[in-house]
């Protein structure tokens, strides 16, 4: 009986202790409010060491920046700028990019549009990790070393900047209105839709 009670205890210890090294082992990210606002590009990386400050760059996540029919011409031409100046985080731009691309393939067909991506997560942002938990404040630097370490990238974006561009034609407006829509839910900043037609 005392076997069995024992048994059964470290059963739920290591359940205990694996679900709480699980928690440990899953990718946090950081809210982007801290990082929206331009203050300054942090962008130098080279092959030389001396002129290389920026030593590790992270990796954006972005697949693809151009999809559909790139070869054919389209009829209209849809924008979507932003309306402020902010920084963009590049799995922002990359979620935008699969929820208003699956729309069009579904609805359009993969030859009956060209959607591409204008901006560029070139921004390197850092992050300075705050130890929690019980007897970090032993080893956490606080805010004495807080330049932080490379994190993500970002695009940093101005006030009327296109972030999407879209080609279609004219019997497939309302559906391309609708993926860029998609599109802005997905980002951080108010937008709007410029459509202009292509008389080139």
């Amino acid at each position: 009986m005392l076997l069995v009670f024992i048994c059964f205890c470290f059963k739920d210890i290591e359940n205990f202790i694996n679900s709480l090294k699980s928690l440990s082992s899953m990718a946090r990210l950081r809210k982007f409010t801290s990082y929206r606002r331009i203050e300054r590009p942090y962008t130098r990386i080279s092959k030389y060491k001396k002129k290389s400050f920026i030593k590790a760059q992270p990796r954006h996540t972005i697949i693809r920046f151009n999809m559909g029919n790139k070869t054919r011409k389209f009829n209209y031409i849809l924008d979507l700028k932003s309306k402020s100046d902010l920084q963009i985080r590049h799995n922002a731009i990359e979620s935008a990019r699969q929820s208003s691309n699956r729309l069009l393939e579904k609805e359009l067909g993969t030859k009956e549009y060209a959607l591409s991506i204008v901006v560029y997560p070139h921004h390197v942002t850092r992050e300075n990790p705050v130890a929690a938990g019980a007897g970090a404040d032993r080893f956490s630097t606080g805010m004495s070393h807080s330049f932080g370490k490379p994190h993500s990238v970002a695009a940093q974006v101005r006030k009327g900047q296109t972030l999407f561009r879209l080609k279609v034609n004219k019997n497939d407006l309302k559906t391309a209105r609708e993926a860029l829509k998609r599109v802005q839910k997905k980002l951080p900043c108010g937008c709007l839709i410029e459509t202009t037609e292509n008389k080139s």
